[in-house]
């Protein structure tokens, strides 16, 4: 299921329309400052399971958020990995990956459902395989830039911008 999340978003669409819920489709509540409450999507991955709880609990709103891979992403990964001084063979390697996984551009990476109950947030995530590979590589280019002091390892890393939590 991990491999193509396109198909479970479109499940995921069709069952939110066909069961009622309200939908209110968002950007990622991940970065939010409230109280984060994570399913356990590698024990239990059924998003049913997940959205049974909310309309157990009565919850009239759920939140759905997907994010396909942009190919500036992987443009900013290869910019990065030009900036870094990298041993050959490791420049090599990287740069090879990064190019296989354009195949994914266009593809869902993230799902995302999550309702909002007292004051802690619930969420239903999924990631794909070759986006959590992707996520990997930029960390370690990162890594290489903030060994180098270059200012570009601030903390501040091109993977920071979608949330692994």
């Amino acid at each position: 299921m991990k491999g193509n999340l396109d198909r479970l978003r479109d499940e995921i669409q069709q069952y939110l329309d066909s069961n009622n819920f309200v939908v209110f489709h968002s950007h990622s509540r991940l970065t939010e400052a409230a109280p984060l409450v994570h399913w356990d999507s590698r024990l239990y991955p059924d998003f049913k399971a997940f959205l049974e709880v909310c309309r157990r609990l009565e919850v009239p709103l759920v939140c759905f958020h997907h994010r396909e891979l942009a190919p500036d992403f992987i443009d900013d990964a290869l910019e990065d990995l030009e900036s870094a001084d990298l041993p050959a063979d490791e420049y090599q390697r990287l740069g090879e990956r990064l190019r296989e996984l354009r195949i994914y551009e266009g593809l869902t990476s993230v799902i995302e459902l999550a309702f909002t109950f007292g004051n802690q947030t619930y969420i239903y995530s999924q990631r794909a395989d070759w986006y959590e590979e992707l996520l990997e590589i930029a960390d370690e280019i990162d890594d290489y830039l903030a060994a180098e002091g270059n200012g570009e390892g601030n903390g501040e890393s091109m993977s920071g911008y979608f949330s692994r939590n």
